[in-house]
């Protein structure tokens, strides 16, 4: 029986080859892979926010709840518009309110740090004055200009905070205290 010489270079070669062709294969997994991922991010957001509060005082104790939920579509990386609403309900011992808003919006990101947006609301409300026995009922639009700041928070998860001052607000007419709005919540999907 013959034994077959060794020969160092030629195994050498092969291992080399060998080594090629697995790098060249894995690399190629992980590009897929990526693009695959990256295909498969979806461009809907959603967010919002949520409130609960007391108070208390000579009118008595009160309470309100409030939810604003909110869902947009990335237009671009940069450029978001949606629909944005919100419920609540204050009750105290004398007064009692319901509300209810909904109206698209747009959000322009810068760096996804900042944005600046532009949102409509039309709000439908019933008010209670428990004292004297009285119900108002009526709606109001708004039209909010703001900006504000964005903090990643996770994996495409965002706090939103910022401000917005509605255009349309009349001292003399409006439901509302005053046409400055603070605003707090959550994005995810940026």
């Amino acid at each position: 029986m013959v034994t077959p010489k060794f020969n160092k270079n030629r195994s050498m070669k092969k291992s080399f080859v060998l080594a090629s062709v697995l790098f060249f294969v894995m690399t190629n997994a992980q590009v897929v892979t990526e693009v695959q991922s990256a295909s498969s991010v979806s461009r809907w957001t959603f967010g919002g926010g949520a409130s609960l509060g007391f108070s208390g005082g000579s009118s008595g104790t009160g309470t309100t709840i409030g939810i604003s939920p909110r869902v947009g579509y990335l237009l671009t990386q940069d450029f978001e518009m949606g629909l944005a609403g919100g419920f609540s309900w204050g009750n105290s011992k004398y007064y009692s309110s319901t509300m209810l808003n909904v109206g698209p919006f747009a959000n322009y990101y810068i760096s996804r740090n900042f944005f600046i947006g532009a949102m409509f609301q039309e709000y439908f409300f019933t008010q209670k004055d428990k004292y004297y026995d009285a119900k108002y009922s009526g709606d109001e639009a708004a039209v909010y200009l703001g900006a504000g700041y964005l903090q990643n928070v996770g994996n495409h998860l965002y706090i939103q905070i910022g401000a917005m001052y509605n255009v349309l607000y009349d001292k003399n007419k409006s439901v509302f205290g005053s046409g400055f709005v603070p605003n707090f919540g959550i994005v995810y999907g940026l």
